[in-house]
């Protein structure tokens, strides 16, 4: 999604020469190039698929949605499956219209795992709940915090479900370092993520994630973090950004992996 203006195989072209060897991959771009071909492209190109995002959106009420969102998060775990990865990043859903029920809509997420988290275990695949920042409540992610995403994920097997943690969404947060503990304690950090705060946000907020380095954010220290609680996967970086989807995407691949070196151990 950093560099969503690359197609797939671009962004293949771009991994192999500048040496990056892991993807985190979105669906919708996965679609448009075609499930089978997308996991050939990138089995042949010798790159790891880290994770796939995103399932999730489990917070409607009316039946009908809720069984639509069951069959395209099934739908979702099957793709990770192909393309050959052990996570789907969760996007858990932001309140019903109308509704003022935070506790009501977190229930229904624990509800909808409960039913997923078999069906992803048989495909080999995790579940990944990622807290998203508190402005995004009411819209997205019902889950604001890392404390609130292992509350949910410590119901079931770590093997089933655990937690992404984000730079962009858990930095402000004084009592992250301490959730990021407890997650590893557990075996639930199941990816990590790095985009930096930059003010000001842009209108509507969400494409509003910063390159790394030009923010707020200081990524070794939440990398010490999440090593120090036991995890040794593969680090993401996530961008949405307007600015720099409309610059050329080779170009962006190339700062971003600069800017990663930069930042990080």
């Amino acid at each position: 999604m950093t560099v969503k203006q690359l197609s797939l195989p671009e962004l293949v072209d771009g991994c192999a020469l500048l040496g990056i060897r892991n993807v985190g991959l979105w669906r919708e771009p996965v679609h448009a190039h075609g499930l089978e071909a997308t996991a050939k492209l990138v089995r042949d190109a010798g790159l790891t698929v880290t994770t796939l995002c995103r399932g999730g959106f489990f917070t409607a009420v009316d039946p009908r949605e809720r069984a639509e969102a069951l069959a395209d998060n099934r739908r979702a775990i099957d793709e990770a499956a192909t393309l050959g990865t052990d996570t789907l990043v969760l996007v858990s859903g932001g309140l019903p219209a109308g509704s003022k029920d935070l506790h009501g809509a977190r229930e229904r997420i624990a509800d909808a795992l409960a039913e997923l988290g078999p069906y992803a275990e048989r495909h080999g695949v995790r579940l990944a709940i990622e807290p998203l920042h508190p402005m995004y409540a009411s819209d997205r992610c019902v889950v604001s915090t890392l404390a609130q995403a292992l509350d949910i994920a410590e119901r079931f097997p770590a093997q089933q479900v655990g937690v992404t943690v984000d730079t962009y969404h858990i930095w402000w947060d004084d009592t992250a370092p301490a959730q990021i503990a407890r997650a590893g304690a557990g075996g639930r950090i199941h990816t990590f993520q790095l985009a930096d705060w930059t003010t000001p946000l842009p209108e509507g907020v969400l494409t509003g994630r910063g390159q790394i380095g030009d923010g707020s954010i200081d990524m070794r220290e939440w990398q010490d973090h999440v090593e120090a609680a036991g995890y040794t996967g593969a680090i993401e970086v996530e961008l949405f950004n307007d600015v720099l989807w409309a610059r050329d995407g080779q170009e962006v691949l190339a700062e971003t992996a600069r800017r990663f070196t930069e930042h990080t151990r």
